[in-house]
């Protein structure tokens, strides 16, 4: 048996380990299967936040980017992580004072039920669309660890089986403690694996005299980025921070709303370097190998590391899609069974057969987004495009938390309806992209939408309670 694949295997091992540990406290009750138990500390919360951030798309999906637009790939990560900061300065402590679960409940408190129906079906496109490139990932990585083995879509199917099954065992629980192990393979993984490369290869110095001519320098901060798509990136960041039902449930999970604060806040820290670190080795890999495939860029130059260091490191690699996939499907399983499964077909259920009812809905989403990810390309690109379509649901909560006078009983549907139309016409028709980045005409048509429902309808909204 390989070195790499022993490596793996370990990690696998102790994932299970940490998700059977906390399964059955994970299922005395729904609070504490998908909430923890709202008991995560400041530094569960940092962990958390920062194991969803640091992906597929934070990872591999970086490395894929700088083989076109070099070390500016990494601005990615660094959005994610000025998003993370800024819900941790205005949202965070909000949600965690509110109470609340999910989005559509926020808004069905606020405004009606039709709100919640039309920003479940939103927020679910979301997640579905980013869990799908979380099997991407993991399929690559497998492929480029153990080819003999695993071929891309035997690797995604491995990765979907053990993405749902720890997150199916132990809930919020299972996620917040195993990103502690995983954001810790993260971090000595890709700095251990840079560090060889750079000796290796000759520093930053002998990756850039090997890369082709292009029109920019490789390693310059904004290289071939324009700033117009960086700002884009800033906002799709930010905006997908606030609402995204993975970073909302983080900050539901909290003790607090202090600790959801503070957690927010440092998880940003964690987050910020990991791009530029994963757009470095995509540098170097683009350099060793010019007609590599972008996609699998990262995994392939770690594997021309000797076994010790490619195992370590391409375990990191799927200790990020791991970490990042766990979170998101609970999202959007919770998404399911909260506002649609509970709410509307089945509200009596016991909170036992709801914990039941949780792990069956994930083990359905699971198989679904696995179909979805063998049709998907372009994993940054997929992303930020899904990410987009949150633009309506932050507009709606800044609105209603902070200047509740500009919405009305209708504000949430028809602005979050308009998102959506907003978003496939975007895809459909490119005569109307006449911005930078789909993130500005979402902004553009939502604030549009929110302000003439702000003159047409006049019945105001209740406002949500906190309750501290």
């Amino acid at each position: 048996m390989s070195i790499q694949l022993c490596i793996v295997i370990l990690y696998i091992i102790l994932l299970f380990a940490i998700s059977f540990y906390v399964k059955r406290r994970a299922s005395q009750n729904p609070t504490e299967y998908l909430f923890a138990g709202r008991h995560f500390s400041s530094g569960l919360v940092a962990v958390s936040i920062t194991g969803m951030a640091v992906g597929a798309a934070s990872t591999v999906g970086v490395a894929e980017s700088a083989t076109k637009i070099g070390l500016a790939a990494g601005w990615y990560n660094a959005a994610w992580a000025i998003g993370a900061i800024v819900m941790g300065f205005v949202a965070a402590g909000k949600y965690r004072s509110l109470n609340c679960t999910t989005i559509p409940e926020l808004f069905e408190r606020s405004y009606d039920k039709k709100a919640r129906i039309i920003s479940v079906i939103g927020l679910s496109l979301i997640m579905i669309c980013i869990t799908s490139l979380q099997y991407v990932a993991g399929g690559s990585i497998l492929h480029a660890l153990m080819p003999d083995i695993f071929s891309m879509h035997a690797g995604m199917i491995t990765s979907a089986i053990v993405f749902v099954g720890i997150t199916a065992i132990g809930g919020l629980w299972s996620s917040g403690l195993s990103n502690i192990l995983s954001v810790t393979v993260i971090y000595l993984g890709i700095i251990y694996s840079l560090v060889r490369i750079l000796l290796r290869d000759g520093g930053i110095s002998g990756i850039n005299a090997a890369l082709p001519a292009a029109d920019f320098n490789w390693f310059s901060p904004m290289g071939g980025l324009s700033f117009a798509v960086l700002i884009g990136w800033i906002i799709v960041m930010t905006t997908q921070a606030i609402t995204a039902q993975g970073p909302v449930q983080i900050a539901c999970g909290a003790k607090n709303a202090s600790a959801a604060r503070k957690g927010f806040i440092l998880g940003g820290l964690l987050i910020f370097p990991i791009g530029f670190l994963s757009a470095i080795l995509g540098l170097a890999a683009k350099a060793q190998f010019p007609g590599i495939n972008p996609t699998m860029a990262l995994p392939q130059i770690i594997m021309s590391l000797d076994p010790f260091s490619s195992g370590m490191t391409l375990a990191a690699l799927w200790a990020a899609d791991v970490s990042t996939a766990c979170t998101i499907l609970l999202g959007a399983g919770t998404l399911i069974s909260q506002d649609i499964f509970k709410r509307f077909i089945k509200p009596n259920i016991s909170e036992m057969s709801y914990v039941k009812a949780n792990r069956l809905i994930i083990l359905i989403i699971g198989a679904g987004t696995l179909w979805l990810a063998f049709n998907a390309v372009g994993i940054v690109k997929v992303m930020l495009i899904g990410l987009s379509l949150t633009t309506a649901f932050t507009l709606v909560f800044l609105c209603t938390m902070f200047c509740p006078s500009l919405c009305r009983k209708n504000t949430a549907f028809w602005t979050t309806l308009v998102g959506i139309i907003g978003l496939f016409a975007w895809q459909l028709c490119p005569q109307i992209r006449i911005l930078p980045h789909v993130i500005y005409f979402e902004w553009v048509i939502c604030i549009i939408t929110l302000l003439i429902v702000r003159l047409v309808d006049k019945t105001p909204i209740k406002m949500p309670e906190l309750k501290e």
